[in-house]
């Protein structure tokens, strides 16, 4: 494995990203890497932004990321990736959720939402890895939105499998085990299930 790996988790209050960042560090630690996590950003409990950075490596001496080294981001929100893009470095993989979560300053008609065309433009760039998934259709095919963020976990651990990275390796179980430690057990099946059609929506997209 390269000596560490930067990751951009970002996306807006209430998308779970504290819970995914979480997963991703105890993630890095299981698999045998140093991991640092960043402190999260952002007005969490008001819809607003949020961004956390974790990083893996052999020696992980700070959590924090300088931008254009960022060497994975996990978009919760197609404005949220549009404004992080400046902290990918070129090349970069990014993996970005296609839902929109309108601010105050676009329902009230103040600015205008950037369509998929311009996030498509914007992205291609930067980099050539770049897959979109559509988290809600998923969540909603399980009955239960909330578990996008799981859905998302499980689409980067395909993801990670399908790149090189150095000889990094790291298990579905791995990434099921971190995630069973860090939700209520009776959603323990639902969440597993979650991680399981993310990595389908990777490894076998209709």
């Amino acid at each position: 494995m390269k000596k560490t790996i930067n990751i951009l988790l970002a996306g807006v209050g209430g998308q779970g990203t504290i819970l995914a960042s979480d997963v991703i560090a105890n993630v890095g630690l299981a698999a045998g890497y140093q991991a640092k996590q960043a402190e999260v950003h952002g007005m969490s409990q008001r819809g607003g932004s949020v961004t956390s950075f974790v990083r893996w490596g052999e020696v992980v001496y700070s959590p924090l990321v300088g931008a254009g080294e960022v060497d994975i981001l996990l978009a919760f929100e197609k404005a949220e990736a549009l404004r992080n893009l400046n902290q990918l470095r070129p090349g970069a993989l990014a993996l970005v959720n296609l839902e929109a979560i309108e601010p105050v300053t676009v329902t009230s008609g103040g600015q205008t939402y950037p369509d998929d065309a311009q996030l498509r433009i914007a992205f291609a760039q930067i980099t050539p890895d770049v897959v979109y998934i559509d988290g809600p259709g998923i969540a909603a095919k399980l009955g239960n939105p909330k578990v996008i963020n799981v859905v998302l976990l499980g689409a980067m651990s395909a993801l990670l499998e399908k790149q090189d990275w150095d000889g990094l390796e790291v298990s579905a179980e791995t990434w099921l085990q971190a995630i069973t430690e860090r939700v209520p057990p009776k959603f323990v099946e639902l969440n597993r299930q979650a991680f399981l059609a993310g990595r389908q929506a990777v490894l076998s997209p209709a």
